[in-house]
């Protein structure tokens, strides 16, 4: 059977609107070999993992696991580990880093608030600072998820990182492994598919401005998919690329169609009609399905430009 990103590629799917959703990004370095659920199959201690995936679970946070780029036969437990959180949100997006000897210490984040944009339990459990760094680019090279995330995310982050790129590293999971190789650039929390290397590098060089590349961009996480695709829809209709200058505000409807608004900071808004369907003709979503799917894509109807008074109703 062809790779599932081949397939993809050939049939020119859309990557619009297809992040993973997520507010906060919550980030542990774990070197070493990944299993396909990597919090629970790698060398973090299992029962940590499944801890810290219910300490998630619906709070808008999403746990990873990441590697620096590069080979990675087991060197055994790191007596230091990284720690990024990353809160995706416009008008309130930070991102945070810490190293830890002990990653149990992660229990001790309060990860409703966490999700919500507060960062004060993370300097309290991990002593943890604002990241002055350079921005973050994740690029998905789990292969014992889906295949084509390592054969097309390895060399990705490794010709990164042999470019002296900062800021780079090996991630878990992303979701979509048909557009690997895949990439989420923090703190801003866009992601793009069928990254390449130029893309990234401008990606990243953007958002040290507090802007965002919308090539090949899947969407920000801060938003369900349809806010993902209405947003980039605006982006392209209005020429605007500065990061937070637009937010989903409101999103009507349900499957298979939605009426989004999407808000400017300068009090500029519009309407976006976004329609779901069935990605045809039938392919393999991922390398490892064992039947072939139509997933769901979003497709942009409309963009309408409101006046002030219709954007308040």
């Amino acid at each position: 059977m062809s790779r599932c990103a081949t397939v993809s590629r050939s049939l020119d799917e859309p990557v619009s609107g297809t992040a993973a959703t997520a507010t906060t990004w919550l980030l542990l370095e774990q070197p070493g070999p990944w299993g396909a659920k990597a919090l629970t199959s790698s060398h973090l201690d299992p029962a940590l993992g499944r801890a810290l995936e219910a300490a998630a679970d619906g709070t808008g946070v999403r746990v990873a696991l990441i590697r620096r780029p590069g080979r990675h036969a087991d060197p055994g437990t790191p007596p230091i580990r990284q720690v990024y959180a990353a809160h995706t949100v416009p008008g309130k997006v930070w991102l945070h880093s810490a190293t830890t000897r002990d990653p149990s210490r992660l229990l001790g984040l309060d990860f409703a608030a966490l999700g919500a944009g507060d960062h004060r339990s993370f300097g309290a459990a991990l002593g943890g600072r604002p990241h002055t760094g350079d921005p973050l680019a994740l690029v998905c090279t789990n292969g014992k998820r889906d295949r084509c995330c390592a054969l097309l995310g390895r060399p990705l982050a490794a010709e990164l990182a042999a470019s002296g790129v900062q800021g780079v590293w090996e991630v878990t999971h992303l979701g979509g492994h048909r557009f690997a190789p895949t990439v989420l650039v923090l703190p801003y929390g866009y992601a793009y598919g069928r990254a390449e290397a130029h893309i990234v590098k401008e990606a990243l060089h953007r958002a040290q401005e507090g802007r965002v590349v919308v090539e090949e961009c899947r969407g920000r996480s801060a938003w369900e998919r349809p806010g993902q695709a209405a947003e980039l829809a605006v982006r392209a209709a209005a020429g605007e690329y500065a990061a937070d200058a637009l937010s989903v505000v409101r999103t009507q409807g349900a499957a298979p169609r939605w009426e989004v608004t999407v808000a400017h900071t300068d009090g500029r808004g519009w309407r976006v009609t976004v329609a779901q369907s069935a990605g045809l003709p039938p392919r393999p979503e991922s390398c490892g399905a064992a039947v072939l799917g139509t997933p769901a894509r979003m497709d942009v109807v409309s963009v309408r430009e409101l006046r002030t008074t219709a954007l308040a109703s």
